[in-house]
């Protein structure tokens, strides 16, 4: 067996290094992002040791990004973007030009071209949607007015960066030419566009009867495997198939298919399925960027590099505060927007290495925007964090949180994250349901039409349906926070039911509910023996396995004979499901004669 495998050694090293600088990362309160971007850096061809195969990093590079993409698009919520319409559009409009204009200023100082200039400031504008929406879900903002802004503001973003995708090609292509004047440009362009309208129109009428016909066929298969088959070749496939036809980007064509994809009642389902694989290239991508990366640029261009950290983190927060306060809002929501748009990340990857495949931007462009995009997201937890102590300190009710942030400060300790504090319930004697998927909606359902008062505790808040319109009360995030669990009153709760499927969050959510309330009734949902005893470690009173309750429903409904029933006691469907019922003498018929 040959030992010389660029591919298996490019992706096993990148994976592994990512892992553990990304773990380190963690660990220390930053984003993991910055970890595999480091992993990068460790085997690019910059610095000693290992190299990896730099043309087969940036093909995996491609197919991340296209996941991405992907992943961007399923996630796109049009009513998030309308419900804040009024502040995000011209919001992020305006600070897109303000940080480009920026970026276009330093680029002239060093002597680039327009079309440079023009890559470089756009990459600076755009935030990074994965540590945006970290910082707000720590904090518990993404429901709130705050939250809702910056989100909007996040999707204005993508969007301009995917239409500046789509339209570079040709930009670069009509200036590049000796004979472009403003007439060839517009000329490239509007064919480019003609193609996108092309491409959209037919995805829009074709993609969105197609697409999700396909998908719903194959969920009623019932193979997971082919489901989770069916959604990477729906995005792999769109997005080559973009390419190829009409001329547009691999990464217009995943934005697409994904979003198409959102209007499917299995989207969420199809999102779940292609989670792992989606992140691995995800972190492929971020590798293969960071092998890109010199890291002497930092002594070399201190200059460049402090001018380019300074747009990013002082001119657009400044561009992006002033935007907020004109349109009347607090400071708080204005420092928060400020604070979540200063870093750039992986659109910023995408632009710069465009531009430096479409020769309008230098090496040395895409090397600032690493070191911006490093530099930036390793300092914004530091500026969530004094924005964290300035709140606390401006409200009494958050002083405590204040006291404790700068005591496990004085010793040296990660200070602690003021959170916007969740409502506790009035409801006792209710049930507290975990999980609103498919068996948590027949819970609710049930508990519904027997009048019984219950809360449901879900962290997809798109699972939640109309529940808060109806009146039932909810709450958005994850039972194993102790802010959480007390928000749902477990301390006067009848019971818990845990409806989710992930056994490791189940143990966590028992153990934490039983601190609060030992004598509580827990109910857990389980798959095996294994994820039983995991749960009964914790502390679950009783354990329902899907299996088994499957098996007991069937076997009941055999109509039973007059001389014996079938199911005589609760255990032998048990007993049938683990495979270890025991042979036994049929019973003597009354009739018989001794």
């Amino acid at each position: 067996m040959p030992h010389h495998m660029p591919l298996i050694s490019t992706i096993v090293v990148g994976l592994v290094l990512a892992f553990v600088l990304g773990a380190i990362a963690q660990r220390i309160r930053i984003s993991p992002l910055v970890g595999y971007l480091l992993a990068g850096v460790l085997v690019g061809p910059f610095t000693p040791g290992y190299v990896a195969d730099q043309s087969l990093a940036n093909q995996l590079a491609e197919i991340g990004v296209i996941l991405l993409m992907f992943g961007v698009g399923l996630h796109f919520s049009l009513k998030d973007l309308l419900s804040v319409k009024a502040i995000a559009v011209p919001g992020a409009i305006v600070q897109i030009a303000s940080a480009t204009l920026l970026g276009m200023g330093l680029a002239w100082l060093m002597g680039w071209s327009i079309g440079g200039g023009l890559v470089f400031g756009l990459a600076l504008s755009v935030a990074s949607t994965v540590v945006l929406l970290r910082a707000l879900q720590e904090r518990r903002l993404v429901e709130t007015e705050r939250g809702h802004i910056a989100v909007g503001w996040l999707i204005v973003e993508d969007l301009a960066m995917v239409l500046t995708l789509v339209l570079l090609p040709a930009f670069a292509k009509a200036i590049s030419s000796a004979s472009a004047d403003v007439e060839s440009i517009v000329i490239s362009l509007g064919l480019t566009l003609g193609k996108v309208i092309a491409f959209v129109a037919i995805m829009l009428i074709v993609g969105r009867r197609v697409i999700p016909w396909i998908l719903h066929y194959v969920a009623h298969t019932g193979s997971r495997e082919l489901f989770r088959l069916s959604v990477l070749a729906i995005a792999l496939g769109t997005a080559f198939g973009a390419a190829e036809l009409f001329g547009v980007s691999f990464a217009l064509g995943a934005f697409f298919a994904g979003m198409v994809l959102s209007e499917s009642e299995l989207s969420h389902q199809a999102a779940s399925e292609t989670l792992p694989l989606r992140d691995a290239f995800a972190v492929l991508f971020f590798v293969s960027v960071g092998m890109l990366f010199d890291p002497m640029i930092l002594i070399e261009e201190f200059g460049p590099v402090l001018a380019t950290f300074l747009i990013i983190v002082i001119g657009k927060s400044l561009a992006a505060y002033a935007i907020v306060r004109l349109f009347r809002h607090p400071d708080s929501t204005a420092l928060t927007i400020a604070a979540s748009l200063a870093q750039i990340g992986e659109f910023s990857f995408i632009l710069g290495g465009l531009g430096v495949e479409l020769q309008l931007l230098p090496d040395q462009g895409r090397d600032l925007i690493l070191a911006g995009a490093i530099l930036s997201i390793l300092v914004n937890p530091f500026l969530f964090a004094l924005l964290d102590r300035w709140f606390a300190k401006r409200e009494p009710a958050k002083a405590e949180k204040a006291a404790a942030a700068e005591a496990a400060e004085a010793q040296h300790e990660q200070p602690s994250i003021v959170r916007e504090p969740v409502p506790v319930t009035a409801l006792t004697d209710h049930v507290v349901l975990v999980g609103h998927g498919r068996v948590g909606k027949f819970i609710s359902r049930k508990l519904t039409a027997s009048g019984t008062p219950f809360l449901v505790i879900e962290a997809n808040k798109s699972q939640l349906a109309d529940l808060p319109r109806d009146g039932y009360e909810t709450l958005v995030g994850n039972a194993a926070d102790p802010e959480i669990a007390a928000a749902a009153n477990l301390k006067e709760a009848r019971c818990l039911l845990v409806a989710i499927p992930d056994a490791f969050e189940s143990g966590q959510i028992v153990e934490q509910s039983r601190r609060l309330n030992p004598n509580l009734p827990i109910i857990v949902r389980v798959h095996s023996a294994a994820q039983e005893e995991h749960a009964e470690k914790f502390g679950a009173t009783r354990v329902v396995m899907a299996e088994q309750e499957i098996a007991r429903a069937m076997v009941s409904a055999v109509p039973d004979a007059p001389r014996q029933p079938i199911l005589s006691s609760v255990e032998e469907p048990d007993d049938i499901v683990n495979g270890n019922h025991e042979e036994r003498a049929p019973e003597p018929r009354p009739d018989a004669t001794p």
